[in-house]
């Protein structure tokens, strides 16, 4: 379904929109109107149709997007509909946070496996997951064919990590270590850095 013209923003722009869509789907809406997404969402309709319309045709003029068929095309761009399983390094604080946040997602996305490499906190449970050593990382990873890891260890320890996903066979890597990492081409990393966002948002301040 991807084009290389599709850029990154429009691709940010589609969990936005499926949140939206389930939202709608608990008031029993079954139509909505790119400008009702507009109005909601703060951005040009325009701009929505567009995003959409890379991936098809899913509206009709004069009455807008089937709820439910729209939640089913763009879990199918967002490959939303298969099973993805998802590795977590980092028993601290925030990967503890994020493991336990399994129990919301609704999506087929889950944190099946957790790492750390201190003994201390190897064995530990978090929700219905025990925390493995590193040792294991490669084997597990391969064994339930994870294919996207998330780093929650300290900047020092962050590019070991992202080498041994690599080498693991990860395809995608989510970073919360406040550090830049370098990964072949072919490994899609994005950043989620608070200290950054907090920095950016100080910017707006009177």
């Amino acid at each position: 379904m991807k084009t290389p013209k599709i850029s990154e923003a429009v691709v940010r722009r589609l969990p936005v929109y499926l949140r939206y869509l389930h939202e709608l789907t608990m008031q029993n809406v079954q139509t909505v109107s790119s400008n009702d997404l507009g109005h909601k969402l703060d951005l040009n309709p325009a701009q929505i149709r567009k995003d959409l319309a890379y991936f098809g045709e899913f509206g009709k003029k004069g009455i807008g997007y089937d709820v439910m068929y729209l939640i089913e095309k763009i879990r199918q761009i967002l490959k939303l509909d298969q099973f993805i399983q998802v590795a977590l390094v980092g028993a601290g604080n925030l990967g503890r946070a994020l493991s336990n946040y399994n129990a919301y997602l609704k999506d087929n996305m889950k944190i099946v496996a957790v790492f750390d490499s201190l003994s201390s906190k190897v064995g530990e449970k978090i929700n219905n997951l025990t925390v493995q050593p590193m040792s294991e990382l490669g084997q597990t990873i391969q064994l339930l064919k994870i294919r996207i890891g998330i780093i929650t260890v300290p900047a020092a320890e962050a590019q070991h990590v992202a080498n041994e996903f690599v080498k693991a066979g990860i395809e995608a890597i989510l970073n919360f270590a406040p550090t830049i990492l370098k990964v072949p081409a072919d490994v899609r990393i994005h950043y989620a850095d608070f200290t950054t966002e907090l920095q950016s948002l100080a910017f707006y301040l009177d």
